[in-house]
């Protein structure tokens, strides 16, 4: 069989780790020939391929990024998205496609598989782990690393300056990467998407650790939004599948601290940083065990289903299930963390 595969939305570490399992497993044991769509959904629909052998994956491992390329184009919206992908595939002599990505990506392999015949197997890849059928997404950890370091460098140069630091990360609905490097970081308040924020209260936590003789530092989500308003945004732009560009609220928040507390406030937006770069250990162990597992489902014909990890082992559930709500921060662990702030 020729199998098609693609890397769609942002760019996360992990990526080539799935590739690289894909590509070796699926040449060596089961004999199929593999070809890359370049940039997500756009390489389908313009038919942009390159091929995918053993030699193309070696030393891809370590490595950040996708060697594929990747877009947030959304082929539901594009005039005839779904024929000139089925075209594609059929020009190409594809009988299946492994789709890398997260829930808009496999928003869409949902679609084409369950509605429009299309066999895809699915791979789950974000660094928010908000995808609710799995334990872990790979780029996850990667990022919480980032983010950690980030924060505990931040800690010397704040109390340097005896200065508030906000650290800004990534997060659109769930607040994973803000809880899990802010509690490892030892930030004084995490502010996170599934709990709007009081700013007075985030002011009084500035103060008692002003008291303490210590800097405080304050790590908020993007998607994070006070309790008396809308998402904070440097502008109102949005991407093709209807999502609002974030970023913003890091800054309007320092401000907001600088002019009720009277101490000075800087922010730290940490942005792309979080999903560039090498790997962690466990997303590219993560990855690769996602990758050897969703070549098993092609070769098996269980198309519509997504490979997830459930404690340490890999399994598969339905992509539309997988998609159809998010994984949200669990309130108790809010909770845990919050005996810190202050």
């Amino acid at each position: 069989m020729r199998v098609g595969v693609l890397t769609g939305g942002g760019d996360c570490p992990g990526l080539n780790a799935v590739i690289r399992a894909i590509v070796r497993k699926g040449t060596q044991s089961y004999g199929h020939e593999f070809i890359g769509y370049r940039d997500g959904w756009r390489g389908p629909l313009e038919g942009d391929h390159v091929p995918l052998g053993i030699p193309a994956v070696r030393g891809i491992l370590p490595r950040g990024g996708t060697i594929l390329g990747s877009s947030r184009t959304n082929p539901l919206k594009t005039a005839d998205g779904v024929g000139r992908i089925r075209a594609s595939l059929a020009e190409q002599e594809v009988g299946a496609l492994v789709v890398i990505g997260g829930e808009d990506t496999l928003g869409v392999a949902a679609r084409l598989s369950d509605e429009y015949g299309v066999p895809c197997v699915g791979v789950p890849k974000t660094i928010d782990n908000d995808l609710s059928a799995t334990d872990y997404t790979f780029g996850f950890d990667t990022a919480v690393g980032i983010a950690t370091e980030a924060i505990d460098r931040l800690h010397t140069t704040a109390e340097s300056h005896m200065r508030v630091l906000v650290v800004e990360v990534m997060g659109r609905h769930a607040g994973w990467i803000a809880l899990h490097s802010g509690l490892a970081g030892g930030a004084n308040a995490i502010l996170i998407p599934e709990r709007r924020f009081d700013v007075d209260q985030v002011c009084a936590w500035v103060a008692s650790r002003f008291r303490a003789s210590y800097a405080p530092i304050v790590v908020i989500a993007e998607g994070a939004m006070p309790k008396d308003g809308d998402l904070v945004l440097k502008d109102g732009s949005l991407d093709s599948f209807g999502h609002v560009r974030l970023s913003g609220v890091g800054e309007w928040l320092a401000k907001e601290i600088e002019s009720r507390t009277g101490k000075e406030a800087r922010t730290t937006v940490l942005g792309h940083v979080q999903r560039g770069g090498t790997p962690s250990a466990f997303d590219r162990w993560l990855a690769t065990r996602f990758g050897l597992h969703a070549i098993d489902a092609v070769h098996e014909g269980d198309f519509g289903k997504m490979v997830a990890l459930r404690g340490t082992a890999i399994v598969r559930v339905p992509i539309a299930e997988a998609t159809s709500r998010l994984k949200t921060v669990d309130p108790t662990l809010y909770e845990e963390a919050a005996n810190f702030f202050g």
